[in-house]
């Protein structure tokens, strides 16, 4: 009974709990984004220049979009695996989505590390 009781498949709990942990983190970081935007209130070119050369900024904004791109695989993940009922069409546009978001990230490691 114990080992029945401990050997439970969590199926979902783990997909569960990383997006409301990247929930948490994109509103975290968006906090802080709108602080700033509201204590600067005229911003021009130069202070966005200087804001995301700070390596800190870009880490930060690095964290988020792996947040956002985490969270919003599992989103799309469920939604596929809940609603399209045919495998093929399912792993197809599985893959078509996460190929776009490696896309995504690599743009995003780009412009980030490019300022």
């Amino acid at each position: 009974m114990v080992k029945s009781v401990l050997g439970v498949n969590h199926q979902g709990l783990t997909e569960w709990i990383g997006q409301r942990l990247s929930a948490v983190i994109m509103t975290i970081y968006i906090i802080g984004w709108l602080v700033f935007l509201f204590s600067h209130p005229p911003i021009d070119y130069n202070q966005w220049h200087d804001l995301f050369t700070n390596q800190w900024m870009k880490v930060a904004t690095f964290i988020f979009v792996l947040s956002l791109l985490y969270h919003a695989w599992i989103g799309m993940w469920t939604i596929l695996t809940d609603y399209v009922k045919p495998v093929a069409l399912s792993l197809l546009l599985q893959a078509v989505i996460l190929l776009s978001l490696v896309a995504c990230f690599f743009y995003a490691l780009l412009i980030l590390w490019s300022v």
